[in-house]
């Protein structure tokens, strides 16, 4: 009997591969994954974020934050999930235009619903 994904394997490994498009800086392969009505609620500005609904509304957050940070990497330190829900930890780099590195460390909670992300909720140390 041919092996199935359950769950939690699909909503880890859509993370995963999420991760690895924005690592690339790779907006449309980022939205493959992304649901059509799904929600990012970014970590900026305090306290709460901004909330962008919809793939249009996502798509046009990521690619204007490449173009303000073309160094962002996000590196996964924990990742767990359970059901339609995963929990990563990771590290946010950059370099800044005076070539200052810079980070910081934060938490994202996702809800994953048929292998496409439908919720992002943004946490960051600060």
């Amino acid at each position: 009997m041919p092996y199935k994904l359950n769950k939690l394997e699909a909503a880890t490994r859509a993370v995963l591969a999420f991760n690895d498009a924005l690592n690339r800086r790779d907006v449309a392969g980022m939205m493959a994954l992304w649901h059509a009505d799904g929600v990012f609620e970014n970590t900026a500005p305090a306290p709460d974020g901004a909330t962008y609904t919809g793939k249009p509304a996502v798509t046009q957050f990521w690619e204007d934050f490449f173009r303000a940070a073309p160094t962002a990497h996000f590196k996964i330190e924990e990742l767990f999930g359970l059901g339609e829900r995963c929990v990563a930890r990771w590290v946010y780099t950059w370099t800044d235009p005076a070539g200052q590195s810079g980070h910081i460390r934060g938490v994202d909670v996702f809800r994953v619903r048929d292998g496409l992300i439908l919720e992002k909720l943004s946490y960051v140390k600060g």
